[in-house]
């Protein structure tokens, strides 16, 4: 009668014993340099996309459905217009949404030169100046921003070595071995200071400024995800599905 009630209670649905769920560990690390705190995200095998239209991080988790659960981070990419259209090259999906910009003006865009961001359908990124990036079906997403941060190894020309105009940044840069970082200043910060970080603490030949002052960073597995203002283009970074958190599985009794 003991073993029966035992083993009674052992199939009781509140006693199986649940595996504990994976959390998933964050792409993105704090970084000092010269007194200052970057948060730098690395992205990681499960790819990186572009996407537009949705003005927020909340409407991009929305958007993806279940695929959600695998964002590794998602930032801020490239500036637009006050509708959040991208006012440079955007390709989503390998479709141009908008055409590269080469026309000079005005604003931190056309502070040439600027440059792109791709993905290629390889999964290979790639930081170029917008004089040198060549369409090609090849091409999987890109966005373009400006201006360049730096330029095979060496700071945009028209960067004071720490410039009165200060912002929180964001940007990207690729490592001579193909990783993307992606940066975000935790205080304020000159365009000098930010380039100098890309090229003498991350080893980035070149780097792109995606924007100041709408900065903005989402990291699941740090719990941010910044909201205060709207945004234009975004880039995403996948965890690959190996990685993504196993939220609702059991063990069997």
């Amino acid at each position: 009668m003991r073993w029966t009630l035992l083993l009674a209670v052992l199939l009781l649905p509140g006693c199986s014993r649940s595996r504990p769920v994976q959390q998933p560990v964050s792409a993105c690390e704090s970084q000092s340099f010269e007194g200052d705190s970057f948060t730098v995200c690395a992205a990681g095998r499960g790819g990186v996309e572009v996407r537009h239209g949705l003005r927020s991080f909340a409407a991009l988790q929305s958007g993806l459905g279940a695929s959600a659960d695998r964002v590794s981070f998602a930032m801020n990419a490239g500036m637009f217009d006050d509708a959040g259209r991208p006012i440079g090259l955007l390709v989503e999906n390998g479709r141009q949404v908008h055409a590269i910009n080469l026309k000079e003006g005005g604003g931190n865009f056309h502070l040439m030169p600027n440059g792109v961001f791709l993905v290629r359908d390889d999964g290979s990124m790639a930081v170029v100046t917008s004089r040198d990036y060549v369409p090609s079906k090849a091409v999987r997403f890109a966005t373009q921003s400006g201006p360049m941060l730096v330029i095979g190894g060496k700071l945009h020309p028209r960067f004071d070595a720490d410039g009165t105009s200060r912002y929180v940044r964001n940007g990207v840069g690729v490592r001579g071995d193909g990783v993307a970082l992606f940066v975000i200043s935790e205080q304020v910060v000159s365009f000098g200071k930010f380039a100098r970080f890309f090229r003498d603490a991350l080893k980035t030949p070149n780097a792109l400024y995606f924007d100041g002052s709408v900065s903005s960073l989402w990291d699941p597995a740090n719990g941010r995800m910044d909201s205060f203002t709207e945004l234009g283009p975004m880039v995403v970074a996948f965890r690959s599905a190996a990685s993504a958190p196993d939220r609702g599985a059991r063990a069997r009794p």
